[in-house]
């Protein structure tokens, strides 16, 4: 799908709006785009067609590259995805393409991040500040992360607390799934804070001095989101490890009872057999009350073991 906007000149307050023709300061938001919409764009506006599938590639790493007059960033944003019911946070990239003229960004979903610019969140947006805009979308893609982490941190005090009432297999599961998308994050935002350097370092962009500035925020921010990731993993990590220990522990003082209950049962089950025998001239078998005499006696026995087991914490 291929959407094109433009912020109105002259106009306050400014409002992008849905344009038919794409000319210049316009940006060209190509969401799960065909072949046709890609080879359209390519043609019209001279760009790589390269330029424009790198992003389609899930398995693309950010990086920055440049042709001729034509700059292409690719950074990895924060999705959504539900699989057979299950929620996971995971990563797809985006690409941004920037001409003289133009802006045109590629991905192969309707990402929630360039959702804010159209719905107008993100103050001081201007389709023509080229610059800005690509610098907002990285401040956009990093208070995602940053959302996204803040309910990760949520979910891991949720599962905690339902661990100490009741150690299931499901929260151990969801314990592996926000572990995996932590991964997942911290990986994308290393390879996104190495393009934001390499932008800063060497200037690929017109940038002005308030660009300068805020790219350094950016930076920050984008750091800011790794750390909590990184703080976030080697958390989930000890519980993972700690209530992996505790299960273990808690089936050892499973099976130590039932061996120390299968022991103490063995005694009467012993005695019973011996009379069960056909055997004559047993102890206690002619005389009156046999069956109450040798009953009691195997329990007296038996509760005899099992206080020596108690003292002893076998159980």
């Amino acid at each position: 799908m291929m959407q094109i906007y433009k912020t109105k000149k002259d106009v306050e307050p400014q409002v992008t709006e849905l344009v038919d023709t794409a000319g210049e300061h316009c940006w060209i938001r190509l969401s799960y785009p065909n072949e046709a919409e890609l080879a359209h764009v390519a043609e019209h506006h001279n760009l790589p067609l390269d330029f424009l599938k790198a992003a389609l590639d899930e398995e693309e790493r950010p990086r920055l590259d440049a042709e001729d007059d034509v700059v292409l960033i690719v950074l990895d944003v924060p999705i959504v995805t539900e699989y057979e019911g299950i929620r996971t946070l995971t990563t797809l990239p985006l690409g941004i393409i920037i001409t003289s003229s133009i802006v045109v960004t590629v991905c192969n979903r309707m990402s929630p991040i360039l959702d804010d610019f159209i719905a107008g969140k993100v103050r001081h947006f201007h389709t023509a500040k080229k610059t800005r805009f690509i610098f907002q979308i990285f401040h956009r893609n990093a208070s995602a992360y940053l959302n996204h982490l803040r309910q990760i941190e949520k979910s891991i005090s949720r599962i905690e607390v339902e661990l100490h009432r009741s150690m299931k297999n499901e929260e151990l599961f969801q314990m592996m799934e926000l572990e995996k998308s932590l991964i997942y994050f911290s990986t994308s935002l290393k390879s996104n804070e190495a393009v934001l350097e390499r932008i800063l370092r060497t200037k690929p962009l017109k940038m002005y001095d308030d660009d300068a500035e805020f790219l350094e925020d950016v930076i920050i921010e984008n750091k800011q989101a790794m750390e909590m990731s990184q703080i976030y993993l080697h958390i989930l990590n000890g519980m993972t490890q700690a209530f992996a220990t505790i299960i273990s522990n808690n089936l050892s003082i499973v099976m130590k009872f039932l061996a120390s209950i299968t022991i103490i049962i063995a005694i009467p089950t012993m005695i019973a057999s011996f009379y069960g025998m056909n055997v004559t001239d047993l102890p206690l078998s002619n005389t009156p009350l046999a069956f109450e005499t040798i009953f009691a006696f195997s329990v007296m026995i038996s509760v005899l073991l099992g206080l020596f087991m108690w003292r002893k914490k076998f159980f």
